[in-house]
């Protein structure tokens, strides 16, 4: 079996690759830039050079691949963006790898996506076109919904480590009542790579967490206890977070955009079914040990 990884040199994909060539599997990664795929070549992943918004370059990519994850996203950029890059990304390298003859598609998707949200803001339109894309495909697929993915080496944890550790307040967006539930980045890479040819899981959408569900305003609590940070909190309206993040949005990289917020806003950002944990069986990290590992 070999499986094609694309977004392999983002946050969570040299995780995905790293879990699968721990399981022997041999892997190919589409990379844009080699350079930037050095770390995965040297355990063993063939670089492919392309993008899937070149539907040309997925040709080669996906000939004689088994299986797909597809783990190619964008936080934030105009609607546009979303459209091409993750919507009709997938649109291609579906296409791609349906020509080819692969097994099976596993994509990575949104918690929090439902029929109801997915107009909300481009990310989640473009979250379900994906997912979309998939099902329609034919292809025999999983899909995953995660919650935050934290880890020590990329995502939103470090950030929030360093706001809890020096800034003079620490800010939470709203009441603080939304309830969250992260998994750790590693644990996120466990399920891909089980899921690229695990029987049980063919043709079904999983909602995928950690063991934990705490509230933002515990999730801070906990953060700064582990650190041994003792600054107060301040809770900022939402209305004010969007005032502030309208002039935010003008830098390159924005640290917070009003869709953000707005999916912040939405509600609890946790999973409603236990099918994950049923199927897979994984062993997950617990969040105070998520948040030791950051700090």
């Amino acid at each position: 079996m070999t499986v094609l990884v694309t977004g392999a040199t983002g946050f969570i994909g040299p995780h995905v690759v790293h879990a699968l060539r721990a399981r022997d599997i041999p892997v190919r990664a589409l990379v844009r830039d080699r350079k930037r795929g050095a770390r995965i070549a040297s355990w063993g992943a063939e670089l492919v050079e392309g993008d899937v918004t070149d539907a040309a370059s997925l040709r080669s990519a996906t000939a004689g691949a088994d299986a797909v994850v597809h783990l190619v996203a964008i936080i934030q950029g105009k609607p546009a963006d979303f459209e091409r890059i993750m919507a009709q990304g997938t649109r291609n390298t579906v296409a791609a790898a349906a020509e080819a003859g692969v097994h099976r598609f596993v994509l990575a998707s949104a918690l929090g996506l439902n029929e109801g949200s997915k107009e909300e803001v481009p990310y989640y339109r473009a979250k379900w076109e994906m997912e979309r894309a998939v099902k329609d495909s034919g292809l025999q697929h999983v899909i995953f919904r995660p919650s935050f993915v934290f880890g020590s080496d990329g995502g939103i944890l470090p950030q929030f480590v360093r706001m809890a550790r020096y800034l003079p307040v620490t800010p939470i967006v709203g009441p603080g009542t939304q309830r969250l539930q992260p998994i750790w980045v590693e644990d996120m890479a466990a399920y891909y790579a089980e899921a690229v040819d695990k029987p049980e899981a063919a043709n079904r959408t999983f909602e995928v967490g950690g063991p934990d569900a705490p509230t933002w305003n515990e999730f801070w609590s906990r953060l700064k206890r582990m650190i041994g940070a003792r600054r107060p909190s301040v809770h900022i309206p939402f209305g004010v977070m969007r005032a502030q993040a309208a002039v935010l949005e003008k830098l390159p990289n924005a640290p917070v955009t009003r869709d953000q917020l707005r999916m912040l806003e939405l509600g609890d950002n946790i999973v409603t079914s236990p099918d994950a944990v049923q199927t897979f069986g994984l062993p997950l990290v617990p969040l105070d040990e998520q948040l030791r590992r950051a700090a």
